[in-house]
């Protein structure tokens, strides 16, 4: 580890995961970010995604909501198309892949935009009770329009494929960003071993229960406790061919992760739906709710 950023190994890591009602991935084709990733991405859709959303989530923006954390993550993962007019992005634990997400904000209601994306997809459904004494307009306004989702087209459910996301943001913290590649060669190694491919160089393969999502993301909190590890177990994924799996619709953090720990990761979590609890800080389920043991 670099000099003067050790490993946490004294506090217990169950809990040190933030609650978060969504994670929405973004594709960058990218495998490091600047410390704040919203100064990165400049002439790409991707960066201009970022930068759209911390206007209107973020403090001070329209939709801004405490009890509605939704994590803005970029990926290395290749987006769909390289464009400055749109971007693309997995949205976790909804398991979708949204191939084409406009990000301009514009002033028109009638106009796809990415005021638009906002509201169909990473809204709540239901306010938290705290916020029934707004008026009844800003409480329609800050809640989810589910008939919006149609007015965009191409978006992938994600059913059958694990995804593994290993926090790489050197940029940010060192720590991350000398272990993630490690343990990328080793989780690639190992699940190709089960007869998982985890690569797609034309970037066609989004759900196939042979197929694994891979990819450096970066910073989700927790530098000292790399490496950082987040499991999203796919809800129609099955254990030995049949049964359902018993983590489907989850995501499971994990932290201290070293290379030696990811043959027992792939076996116990992604293969036979058990948590590794000596690495767990967390998860989430498909409706939002925060995981614990």
């Amino acid at each position: 580890m670099p000099e003067g950023l050790p490993i946490d190994h004294e506090h217990v890591l169950n809990g040190t995961m933030v609650a978060y009602a969504q994670q929405l991935l973004i594709c960058t084709g990218q495998r490091d970010w600047t410390s704040r990733i919203e100064n990165d991405g400049e002439n790409h859709g991707w960066g201009d995604l970022v930068r759209g959303l911390k206007r209107l989530l973020g403090r001070g923006g329209p939709y801004m909501d405490p009890f509605n954390n939704v994590l803005v993550t970029n990926s290395s993962i290749k987006p769909a198309a390289s464009s400055p007019t749109t971007a693309s992005a997995f949205l976790f634990p909804s398991f979708k892949y949204i191939p084409s997400i406009p990000v301009e904000i514009l002033s028109s209601s009638n106009t796809t935009d990415l005021t638009t994306f906002v509201r169909a997809f990473l809204l709540p459904k239901q306010l938290n009770s705290m916020h029934l004494s707004l008026p009844e307009a800003k409480q329609a306004d800050m809640t989810r329009v589910p008939d919006l989702a149609s007015k965009f087209t191409g978006i992938i459910d994600i059913e059958h494929s694990p995804t593994v996301l290993i926090c790489g943001h050197g940029g940010r913290d060192m720590r991350c960003g000398v272990m993630a590649p490690a343990l990328e060669t080793e989780f690639q190694r190992v699940l190709q071993a089960q007869g998982f491919t985890s690569t797609d160089s034309h970037g066609t393969i989004i759900d196939d229960p042979k197929h694994t999502h891979i990819g450096l993301i970066s910073h989700v909190g927790g530098h000292k406790y790399a490496g950082n590890v987040i499991v999203y177990i796919p809800p129609k994924m099955t254990v030995g061919g049949s049964e359902p799996h018993p983590l489907a619709g989850k995501g499971i953090w994990y932290g201290r992760v070293e290379p030696k720990h990811v043959q027992g990761i792939v076996d116990e979590t992604i293969l036979e739906g058990r948590v590794v609890t000596d690495h767990f800080r967390g998860g989430i389920d498909r409706n939002g709710d925060i995981l614990r043991l």
